[in-house]
């Protein structure tokens, strides 16, 4: 027999997932102690617990994964056949007409003006070594890495008016850093600059001094004192960030970064699978705020069942690129809103965590 936790990690599922499958009555455990409710699998099981595993990766419903399960360990082949071609065949459908759906986005797209259309137009920004430099820090953590997303594989640089915001995304996280900016005195203007060029840009910036930024022809200029790096933008578009920051109004708590991060590192953690092109498995954190205007890291919510999991490498990057040993944790009014983490001196500058859903 296997405890749980060896059927997890043998399985690949996870132990909350487990506890879903069971709950659901998919995946029941041959026993349950009843004195300690805890699960014990037979051998078979793993076998079983594997199948699941491709199943769901499949997308197929849970109604029909436990008729598959139920035929398999039954040695029903026929039943199984015809569930997984029926199945398949509902993807094959599906696929048919998402293709016709983006077609026809597609199509629209070519035919209106996209406001967020990069420009073209010739940039040139006075701007403070230091700062930018923070900036930039406070946002490289979250530029993206797909390759089949190459408008976020850079930063933003967002310059209207007297100001600027730098902004990186992935689409589980964003990161927004605004500061004062001279020399623009004409509309907004737009500049995705790669990563490559991010990370030379901030080698090149050192404390104490100015620093130009420059875009023409389609090329980005950074000089510092003597120095000066170059390359070429992103020909990307990047999201409309600004729709995606506006978030509702929640619970606002001050937190002690060294002793959450502490919290985070000893504190419970689950399991996620992780969809795109994400990592195999994610451990998630589980944050709850109480009332009293504390952050606690639980197992599964507080004993209200309140409760926000969040991607614990990615909130520990956050707390880092917040820079203060103090920051705003802002929770949405919803375990499925954003989590924010900005800083108490700065709002204008902050992180938002995408949450990971709890129920698997």
């Amino acid at each position: 027999m296997r405890s749980i936790g060896e059927m997890a990690r043998d399985s690949g599922l996870g132990v909350s997932a487990l506890r879903f499958y069971d709950r659901a009555g998919v995946l029941v455990p041959a026993r349950v102690d009843p004195v300690s409710g805890y699960r014990w699998y037979a051998p078979e099981q793993l076998d079983e617990a594997r199948v699941l595993v491709r199943l769901r990766r499949a997308g197929m419903p849970l109604a029909d994964v436990r008729l598959v399960l139920a035929g398999w360990s039954d040695a029903e082949a026929d039943l199984v056949r015809g569930l997984l071609q029926a199945h398949l065949r509902r993807l094959e459908r599906g696929l048919t007409e998402a293709r016709g759906a983006f077609s026809t986005l597609r199509a629209q797209l070519d035919h209106r003006e996209n406001p967020m259309t990069t420009s073209t137009g010739t940039v040139r920004l006075s701007l403070s070594a230091s700062a930018l430099a923070g900036a930039l820090d406070a946002v490289r953590f979250a530029v993206g890495e797909d390759p089949e997303l190459p408008m976020l594989g850079g930063v933003l640089f967002d310059v209207e008016d007297d100001a600027l915001r730098v902004v990186a995304t992935d689409r589980y996280r964003m990161a927004v850093a605004h500061m004062d900016c001279a020399g623009h005195g004409g509309p907004r203007e737009q500049v995705v600059v790669p990563a490559p060029l991010v990370d030379a840009m901030r080698a090149l910036l050192g404390d104490g001094e100015s620093a130009l930024f420059t875009v023409a022809a389609g090329r980005v200029t950074l000089e510092a004192g003597e120095r000066e790096v170059s390359g070429q933008r992103l020909a990307h578009d990047f999201p409309d960030y600004r729709r995606l920051v506006r978030l509702p109004a929640g619970k606002r708590v001050v937190v002690d970064v060294p002793a959450l991060r502490e919290a985070l590192e000893t504190g419970p953690v689950r399991t996620a699978e992780a969809g795109g092109s994400g990592p195999a498995a994610r451990e998630v954190s589980v944050l709850a705020a109480t009332d009293g205007g504390t952050v606690t890291v639980c197992g599964d919510g507080d004993e209200d069942g309140n409760g926000v999991g969040v991607d614990r490498a990615f909130l520990l990057d956050a707390l880092s690129a917040g820079d203060r040993d103090r920051l705003l944790l802002e929770f949405g009014p919803a375990p499925t809103a954003p989590l924010a983490i900005r800083r108490t001196d700065d709002e204008g500058t902050f992180s938002l965590l995408m949450p990971v859903r709890l129920d698997h």
